[in-house]
């Protein structure tokens, strides 16, 4: 069934769990994440970046809806880090039900002023609004991006951007970083801040960059109140390692897409089982019945 972002996180945040955003970049991709929700009783955001829609066309929104409204596990379909007023008003257009503005690289006034100017159009038209407070960090080689260097959410205003835009979810920056970070570094999530952000605001949290950071930290996030956490890296690698992995085994007559990539789809379902059960989001469906 096809719901709102507000819909999906609403019961997340009341339940504590965290429903898990996977970015969705294919309709392999998209139909692996689907049988692992399906399959674990998750609700799930189907998260797609507008670089991912570009390349994958407006008809890839349809495809998305069509399984969601067939599909008895509550779906909804997100815009992740819309760049512009323009780049949302198309996603509302198309079928978004969530749509994200991410305007934390610019000053607080200009964020509020241009998430607010979101707001008042999504909700016009039945859409829910995720902005972003503070940057989240880049390794590299992803197409949601980031910065150089982390700028932590302020707790102390984060309630008061919630209350001058009326958003619906607020993505906050505690030291995540989008893509997978080298084996030379250590990640470590600033719970303190969290803990702090979430003690002075009253909608639901978003963690981006949910890839590759140590378990035992996502899994204290959402018990300390995230109510959702986007995955894209962590389900593409693993299919883009078995597809290079069937590809090199040395049969050069492979070529049916039926035949290269349900290994690889797999390998996704199999992450993304981990991360569902990580975010405490199996067996979640009951909720929304």
């Amino acid at each position: 069934m096809l719901v709102t972002g507000k819909e999906i996180l609403t019961i997340a945040k009341e339940k504590g769990f965290a429903v898990p955003a996977f970015n969705a970049g294919s309709g392999q991709l998209l139909n692996a994440v689907m049988g692992a929700c399906e399959e674990a009783q998750s609700p799930v955001m189907i998260a797609i970046h507008p670089d991912e829609l570009s390349f994958l066309t407006d008809s890839f929104v349809a495809q998305a809806t069509y399984l969601a409204n067939h599909s008895k596990i509550p779906v909804c379909i997100h815009l992740d880090h819309g760049a512009s007023f323009e780049q949302v008003l198309h996603a509302i257009s198309i079928g978004f039900t969530s749509v994200m503005i991410d305007a934390s690289h610019l000053s607080f006034e200009e964020n509020v002023a241009i998430s607010k100017k979101v707001v008042e159009a999504a909700h016009a038209a039945g859409v829910s609004v995720e902005a972003e407070l503070g940057t989240i960090g880049d390794t590299g080689n992803t197409v949601e991006g980031g910065v150089s260097e982390i700028i932590y959410t302020d707790p102390k205003v984060a309630q008061d951007f919630i209350e001058k835009t009326g958003v619906d979810s607020l993505a906050v920056a505690i030291g995540t970083a989008h893509g997978i970070y080298p084996k030379d570094v250590d990640p470590k999530l600033r719970l303190d801040i969290l803990e702090e952000i979430e003690a002075l605001t009253d909608i639901p949290l978003v963690l981006h960059g949910g890839s590759s950071n140590p378990d035992d930290e996502i899994s204290k996030a959402v018990t300390m109140g995230v109510n959702k956490i986007n995955i894209s890296s962590d389900i593409k690698i693993v299919f883009a390692n078995k597809l290079r992995e069937v590809l090199n085994a040395g049969n050069n007559e492979i070529r049916e897409p039926n035949v290269l990539f349900p290994a690889c789809m797999e390998e996704t379902k199999k992450v993304a089982l981990e991360k569902i059960h990580l975010f405490k989001s199996d067996d979640k469906v009951k909720y929304y019945c």
